[in-house]
């Protein structure tokens, strides 16, 4: 049978500067251990030169030590910056109404520049003539910035989102991904590895079909320079062009 020591205490939630996630975990934290009404009533002080009995001290010193354990929690969950600003505090009320005042406003904030982002997000597309490795750049940069202001984002939208904001020229590419594999468990590396090799593959084309129409520009200036040009003088002709040729050759070589 399991007894009360055998259970492992819950980490204290850490505040990162999300306030409304922070309170929230914190205060479900605070009730399961019981603390929770310190942070709602307070202490109740006892009227100046009031005498208490036995059983409302017992209450009244319960109360003190329930909130001496809530302000130790706050304390532990706070950084160096924020435990000088809360240190002077007299009741774990007083700590908790403190933070609110402090960063709950900037939630507001928060929120409106997570807004921002998400129409960014939903806005975002693959520019003409931009390389996979930059596109991915500028998603992953919007996408961490909207994690950091509390949004879930899943690899799933995220890939999502890249497929059907490519250009034109990876059609081909997504409908073999959508056709071979599954996108809902697809990973983001997955998909920008296998974009990078359709970009590589249409790189290469691209070179050599400016290299043949190069070659095919060469020959026909070089046609149009014999033209008008008797047997004999074209065989002179290309018969320097030849020695010249050779030249070249022998001085690289020599």
């Amino acid at each position: 049978m399991a007894t009360e020591s055998s259970f492992v205490q819950a980490a204290i939630p850490h505040f990162d500067g999300h306030y409304d996630h922070w309170s929230m975990l914190m205060e479900n934290f605070l009730r399961s251990n019981e603390y929770w009404s310190v942070i709602e009533s307070g202490i109740q002080e006892s009227p100046v030169g009031a005498v208490l009995n036995n059983a409302l001290k017992t209450e009244f010193e319960a109360r003190k030590l329930k909130d001496l354990k809530a302000k130790n929690y706050l304390f532990q969950e706070s950084d160096h910056a924020i435990l000088e600003t809360i240190l002077c505090k007299e009741t774990s009320k007083d700590i908790w109404e403190s933070m609110k005042r402090k960063y709950e406003g900037s939630v507001r904030v928060k929120r409106a520049q997570l807004q921002a982002l998400r129409r960014d997000f939903e806005t975002l597309a693959m520019k003409d003539g931009e390389f996979v490795t930059n596109y991915f750049a500028r998603t992953m940069e919007i996408i961490n910035k909207m994690r950091f202001h509390g949004e879930k984002m899943t690899d799933v939208t995220i890939v999502e989102k890249i497929v059907r904001s490519l250009t034109t020229n990876f059609n081909y590419v997504v409908c073999s991904i959508e056709e071979s594999k599954d996108i809902g468990v697809m990973s983001i590396d997955e998909l920008q590895s296998s974009l990078l090799v359709h970009e590589q593959k249409m790189h290469r084309s691209s070179t050599t079909e400016e290299r043949a129409l190069k070659a095919s520009t060469a020959t026909n200036t070089h046609s149009s320079d014999f033209r008008g040009m008797g047997r004999g003088e074209v065989e002179v002709t290309v018969e320097k062009e030849e020695n010249v040729e050779k030249e070249k050759i022998t001085r690289i070589t020599s």
